[in-house]
């Protein structure tokens, strides 16, 4: 569920994605549902990752197809027999063949949204929708801050280092309207969410684009920083770590005429 397009230095191993992060697909069955898909629609995944959720849409009876900007995450997708391609999702060049889009834990990834609306309102046929969950205004903000001080410590602009796009609902709605879809629901919903393998195994996988700023040797001193000033809000007393998680959740469809 990941497609970095805006951020070259966030990169991904789908080991330990697998290992770290399995929780994003396991979370977004509600967007699964949402979505409702049916047997022989055509789907296109944008942001498919290793294909988890990828596969449950195929198993639901649907064609479809993965996107996503890591080619490793698009290897362990194509290994499970799935329709999985190399592609930026702020240049999609399909054209009016999908009966659906979903993203989950994709989209806050992807700078340009408005390139990313353009590419996929053009994917769909008329009538076609638009479904997806990914980070809203606020997500880990906890997380966010913590790691952008760490860098301003060192003399770097941490907020320019951040690789995340997290709008407001009402943004992103505005924005889905503005490029022609009618928007049906876009809410933020806060979700704290446990992390079964620590604090540590999150910034491992989804932080690589603060620690690109510094030199490897560096590494465990800004992460250990990190991990002290964020422990009193995000570290309960049983030592159960948890992600200040705040999602927007949409669904918006293409007019059919």
């Amino acid at each position: 569920m990941s497609i970095p397009t805006g951020e070259p230095s966030q990169k991904w191993d789908s080991h330990g994605y697998a290992e770290n992060a399995r929780f994003v697909a396991d979370l977004g069955m509600p967007v699964v549902d949402l979505l409702a898909p049916r047997p022989g629609e055509r789907v296109l995944d944008l942001g498919c990752g290793d294909g988890a959720l990828t596969e449950k849409l195929a198993a639901a009876g649907c064609a479809v197809v993965g996107a996503d900007s890591s080619a490793d995450l698009i290897r362990a997708a194509r290994a499970r027999n799935l329709d999985a391609r190399l592609m930026n999702g702020e240049a999609l060049d399909f054209d009016g063949e999908f009966d659906a889009v979903f993203s989950n834990a994709a989209l806050h990834w992807m700078l340009q949204p408005d390139k990313v609306i353009e590419g996929v309102y053009r994917a769909l046929k008329p009538g076609g929708r638009f479904v997806g969950e990914f980070g809203g205004a606020g997500n880990v903000l906890t997380i966010a801050s913590a790691l952008e001080t760490a860098l301003n410590r060192r003399g770097i602009d941490g907020k320019a280092a951040n690789p995340w796009y997290f709008p407001t609902a009402e943004d992103y709605a505005a924005k889905l309207a503005a490029h022609g879809f009618r928007v049906r629901s876009a809410e933020l919903i806060e979700r704290p969410t446990p992390l079964p393998t620590g604090m540590a195994g999150w910034l491992a996988t989804f932080a690589g684009a603060f620690l690109a700023r510094v030199p490897v040797s560096e590494h465990g001193a800004l992460l250990n920083e990190v991990l002290i000033e964020i422990s009193p809000v995000l570290m309960k007393p049983d030592g159960t770590w948890y992600a200040d998680y705040i999602r927007l959740r949409f669904a918006a469809e293409k007019p059919a005429v």
